[in-house]
């Protein structure tokens, strides 16, 4: 009986968690990077101190949401290169799942990589320490990928790797550029993007028994 309480407990604080997190997702979807820690408590109708029980502080809260949306981003990935067409759609469909997720909800990707300053002055946190492993994650994800369906040679891992970061901060670079100041359609930057990849992957061949990449 003792154990079954316990985990109703944990069923209860995992489901109030999730309705924090997506009373959060409102407030910045509508308010982007200014999002508060006040507003959001507002909009889950609690007070902030019960919000900082949950997640601590705005840092907690950004790891929790940066979290969800970074599991979801690495399965349509995943999803993308493990789809049954030819290297290349492949490849330019990884690439456009990426830039459609940050286009989708532009305000929650800017919270995440470009947060703001809390109001009245109060100094924000440094983006760096919770975007970075976000980036690394998922460059590892894709090197994972590259690794299991591209014959690489005897340094495989390590090419892998290089290029699974590689290619995951170019997405980045290209796609922060590109949400600013949409200089092309998202289908032409896709294809520049994979033309700019084709030079390594077109050389190596797939490993036998796969689909290869």
């Amino acid at each position: 009986m003792e154990t079954t309480h316990r985990e109703d407990q944990r069923s209860a604080t995992e489901r109030r968690r999730r309705e924090l997190l997506e009373a959060a997702e409102r407030v910045v979807l509508r308010d982007g990077p200014g999002a508060s820690m006040n507003a959001i408590a507002a909009e889950a109708g609690i007070t902030k101190p019960i919000l900082y029980r949950h997640f601590g502080d705005k840092g907690g809260l950004y790891r929790a949401l940066a979290v969800r949306h970074t599991d979801a981003l690495v399965d349509a990935l995943r999803a993308a290169l493990d789809a049954p067409t030819d290297r290349r759609e492949r490849v330019e469909a990884a690439l456009d799942t990426y830039l459609a997720a940050i286009e989708a909800r532009p305000q929650v990707y800017r919270f995440l990589m470009h947060p703001a300053e809390e109001p009245g002055g109060e100094r924000g946190f440094d983006v760096g320490q919770y975007s970075a492993p976000l980036l690394r994650r998922l460059g590892e994800e894709l090197a994972t990928v590259i690794a299991e369906r591209v014959d690489l040679g005897a340094d495989r891992e390590e090419r892998a790797r290089v290029w699974g970061h590689g290619i995951v901060g170019m997405m980045h670079a290209a796609g922060d550029w590109w949400l600013g100041e949409r200089p092309c359609p998202r289908e032409r930057l896709v294809r520049h993007l994979a033309d700019l990849l084709w030079g390594g992957l077109a050389t190596a061949e797939d490993l036998a028994g796969g689909p290869g990449l």
